[in-house]
């Protein structure tokens, strides 16, 4: 779930009040439709609880994420499947895979040629690549609130499949929509931007405050989520 940089994550912090980023991820594995024996790849695996999951339908799992912090907590998790430290725009493995994976990560990646050609070497001929993440409009209300800046690559459809083809992959599917995502808690907001915009966002509990009014309710709040998801061929 992390970026491409080597920024410092608190997994700690990302595990216990964050589960919901890999809860959601858990819909995008059926899409993927592991089997038992394929090579899968989990690209931005965070602290390795998707990893594991696929690795329970009997595929041969690699986890990859950048940051130190969540491979340690990823082995710490699973020490008996395979985490490794590296970033997408760089990513090499020894042997190409039948599938990689990616929940949650890929809006946090600079160089998105050099993400999907890293991809492209990883995968075999006629591997698949799934991949779920913030696409166009996703959190554009907290994005105004906190003055318009977005660090961030939130794609729609059209622009991320160009990507792709341009690589050479076959987009088989393809979807944006709408998922507003609860986070609980008085102060739930300023819990998020600390966790996941603290380089954009310097003062998360003004932010909040313009927010409280349109997204706080019933002791929790609702975060305005859009999300892409794309299959596509190697």
């Amino acid at each position: 779930m992390s970026s491409d940089a080597h920024a410092i994550w608190d997994a700690e912090r990302y595990q216990a009040r964050h589960s919901y980023v890999w809860q959601f991820g858990e819909a995008v594995i059926d899409l993927l439709d592991p089997h038992p024996g394929e090579s899968i790849v989990d690209l931005g695996c965070g602290s390795g609880q998707l990893t594991a999951k696929i690795a329970e339908r009997g595929a041969r799992t690699i986890g990859i994420d950048p940051s130190d912090e969540m491979i340690a907590q990823a082995r710490a998790n699973f020490p008996s499947l395979d985490f490794r430290i590296a970033d997408a725009a760089s990513l090499t493995i020894e042997d190409p895979a039948d599938a990689l994976f990616s929940n949650a990560a890929l809006h946090w990646v600079n160089d998105q040629a050099a993400a999907i050609a890293s991809i492209w070497r990883a995968l075999k001929p006629g591997g698949r690549f799934v991949a779920e993440f913030g696409g166009k409009g996703n959190i554009r209300r907290i994005i105004e609130a906190a003055g318009g800046a977005n660090p961030w690559f939130f794609p729609g459809i059209g622009e991320y499949s160009a990507l792709l083809e341009r690589q050479g992959f076959e987009v088989r599917f393809a979807t944006l929509f709408d998922r507003p995502t609860r986070i609980e808690g008085e102060h739930g907001m300023e819990e998020w931007l600390g966790m996941f915009g603290s380089a954009l966002m310097r003062d998360p509990k003004s932010v909040a405050e313009k927010l409280r009014p349109e997204m706080y309710r019933d002791g929790g709040w609702v975060l305005d989520y859009r999300r892409i998801r794309i299959l596509a061929i190697r």
